[in-house]
């Protein structure tokens, strides 16, 4: 560690991996901002992330370079900040350089004023000048003797930023309303769904899937509500869309063949190179979205895309006590992919004389597919590869799960990507929830267990001792105090394995937080909610977040939680909130669908109404599990034994020694019950509403 160092007591692995750097490099903290205001010093801010490749470039160029980190320390308190342990900080100085160079990514870089006001910034900067871009001591030159030489022009300069950067923030009180109001309801409607289905459509790639052009992400939200629209109206157009791209995903290099699990994103249009990191969200949001795939057309490989990422996700980013790590990074040993990718010959010394149907099969070839190496690929669907080679669909899977085992046995003697170990909240319970629904899907008890251990996990060793939930854990100590999203989604957990197990307390801990993210994080002025509590006091604006982009946005999901809630607990102003705040969306929702993908799907749910279902008897839990096999994602659902007069969908029903009850209701107007769930779901399929045009 270089002497004026201080990250090496951190736990974020990012903020490690710079610990030995030449750079004096700071946390977020007081000592760093109160140094900068003491020595009248501009502050250096740099962002990333232990998996971003770009983020390992420049520090091998520039800040492990003695001469370029002499000059940062001269001119600038330098500060590294993990973007995922502070992704409030990143918010909003991304921002800034979004506002000043015109673009973002990382790594992040911004110059701030003493009291943290940023003026100037940009992503990457090469050690000479390159690529059209000003080498990084260019840059460190320049920007100090502007602070030095223009301080005036400096602070005027970041005055308008963060006035921009303000007035951008209060974007979801200012749309103008649709005139929606709670009386008369007309704020959902058929053709505003179909409006919505079109616009994502129109960027759908019919040949390879997904959506625009390369670089491709998944963009599971899209496929999510062309899933649901298929659900709702039958548009074969949009079921199509949607399991084109996940087919083509399955079967490409975004996939890991071998091992399971998807990389974050493909370089190219048909999802062949990936950038090979392996993120947690990513896998969680994918498993959601491949079960209700399962789910809608019964097709197998979709739960087996399932299975082997669980199985990715325990082998690769659990810990001993049931919590998951954040990534494992894209490189290995200095090179991007190396861990993953195949030569020829390797694969040929393994199999022998059955590589050549291996070949075959994943698309490999002398000469590579990608930089002279392999990524293994599927071109043809199993069924029809084994018709082309007429072989026998039974023995050939059998014969695949042999080549795997034998070609992971090989890789895993190979040099491993490092692994991010800090567990985040937002990011567990978003597994939680795949989990859960996947346990749901195919009945299977050990996914429905872990998904309760881990759940006990997240709950006891979140909580701060003055009972304040925490963002991140590692090594026994959690901190930094919990952003939106980990409210958000830790309440949608909550939500899932209450529908899983029955267990109602897991509603009364939705409850409690929901109540502090209504006490803590509510706008003052409008609908919706800042992504920080207003107990964090270290950050220069309380940003909101309503884009739906790798994550859904922590106000999305709370418009869906509430939604539930106002339900469960007959609150009704829960209700209110929420529809308002989808009213002063819709706009944007309908207009761009991929940048509000999850407040989409909330729509559309509300659209086609929402199905009150209360199970009561001594069976509850067989036509619960039942039903939860079923894709009805429009749903409240609580099943109980006995009454419950806590719950309303649990009180003054019918209640009998030997029968079981499946109740259908509408604000707890219930139609006469029915005792098993075909008799619910000819219930619930006759209120489709079959559009020709849309076939």
């Amino acid at each position: 560690m270089h002497k004026g160092n201080h990250l090496i007591n951190e736990t974020s692995p990012y903020l490690l991996q710079h610990a030995h750097n030449p750079v004096e490099w700071f946390p977020w903290g007081d000592e760093a901002l109160n140094k900068a205001k003491l020595e009248d010093k501009p502050i250096l801010v740099s962002i990333g992330y232990s998996a971003c490749h770009w983020c390992h470039v420049m520090e091998r160029e520039s800040f492990e370079n003695a001469e370029t980190a002499a000059l940062m320390n001269n001119y600038f308190i330098n500060i590294k900040i993990d973007r995922e342990e502070r992704p409030d900080l990143d918010k909003v100085y991304m921002e800034a350089v979004q506002l000043i160079a015109g673009n973002g990514g990382w790594p992040l870089n911004v110059f701030l004023t003493p009291d943290t006001k940023p003026f100037y910034g940009g992503t990457y900067f090469p050690p000479v000048t390159a690529f059209n871009r000003s080498s990084w001591k260019d840059v460190l030159n320049s920007v100090y003797h502007l602070f030095k030489d223009k301080r005036n022009e400096v602070e005027a300069q970041a005055d308008d930023l963060l006035a921009h950067i303000q007035k951008s923030n209060i974007v979801t009180a200012k749309f103008e309303g649709n005139g929606f109001n709670t009386e008369n309801n007309n704020l959902f409607s058929e053709f505003d769904a179909e409006l919505i289905c079109e616009n994502i459509l129109k960027q759908a790639d019919n040949k390879w899937g997904g959506f625009g052009n390369a670089p491709k992400f998944p963009q599971t939200f899209s496929i999510n509500y062309l899933l649901r629209y298929y659900h709702f109206n039958k548009s074969h157009r949009a079921l199509q869309a949607a399991v084109l791209s996940l087919d083509k995903m399955i079967y490409g290099g975004i996939y890991d063949q071998m091992g399971g699990g998807f990389s974050r994103y493909s370089t190219d249009r048909e999802w062949l190179a990936p950038h090979f990191e392996k993120m947690l969200y990513d896998n969680a949001l994918l498993i959601c979205t491949l079960v209700d795939a399962f789910l809608i057309t019964g097709h197998r490989h979709y739960k087996i895309a399932v299975d082997e990422t669980i199985g990715f996700v325990k082998r690769e980013l659990m810990n001993g006590a049931n919590g998951f790590y954040s990534a494992l990074d894209a490189d290995s040993e200095g090179v991007e992919g190396k861990f993953y990718v195949w030569q020829y010959d390797e694969i040929k010394a393994i199999l022998g004389e059955e590589s050549k149907l291996f070949f075959d099969y994943y698309n490999v070839s002398v000469d590579g597919n990608w930089e002279h190496s392999n990524i293994l690929r599927i071109l043809k669907p199993l069924s029809e590869f084994v018709a082309e080679h007429n072989l026998d669909e039974y023995q050939f899977e059998h014969k695949l799960a042999e080549w795997r085992h034998k070609l992971l046995a090989e890789r895993s003697k190979r040099i491993r990507p490092g692994t991010d170990d800090k567990i985040i909240l937002s990011w567990n319970a978003l597994m939680n929830i795949a989990i859960a629904k996947a346990a749901a899907a195919f009945g299977n008890d050990d996914y429905k267990a872990l998904a309760i251990k881990n759940f006990d996990f997240l709950w006891q060793n979140f909580y701060g001792n003055s009972g304040i939930l925490l963002h991140t854990y590692k090594n026994g100590i959690a901190k930094h105090t919990a952003f939106l999203d980990d409210y958000a989604f830790l309440i949608q957990s909550c939500i899932h394995l209450q529908e899983l197990t029955s267990v109602q307390t897991y509603l009364e801990k939705a409850l409690d937080l929901t109540n502090a993210v209504i006490e803590n994080f509510s706008i003052d002025e409008g609908v919706g909610f800042y992504y920080t509590s207003i107990t964090q006091k270290d950050i220069i604006v309380r940003k909101t977040d309503v884009y739906d982009s790798a994550l859904p946005s922590g106000n999305s999901v709370m418009v869906k939680n509430l939604l539930y809630l106002s339900i469960v607990f007959n609150k009704p102003e829960w209700k209110d909130k929420a529809l308002n705040y989808l009213n002063q969306m819709l706009t944007l929702i309908k207009k761009y669908p991929s940048s509000f993908g999850n407040w989409a799907c909330i729509y559309i749910d509300q659209v086609y109404d929402v199905n009150e279902i209360a199970i009561i008897g001594s069976n509850f839990k067989g036509l619960r599990n039942q039903l939860l096999q079923y894709f009805v994602p429009n749903k409240v659902l609580q099943c109980s034994k006995f009454l419950n007069n806590h719950f309303p969908l649990l009180s003054y029903k019918q209640e009998t020694d030997n029968e079981t009850f499946i109740y259908l209701c509408k604000e707890y107007n219930c139609q006469v019950p029915v005792d098993d769930v075909d008799k619910l779901m000819k219930k619930l399929n006759g209120k489709v509403v079959l559009n020709p045009e849309l076939q």
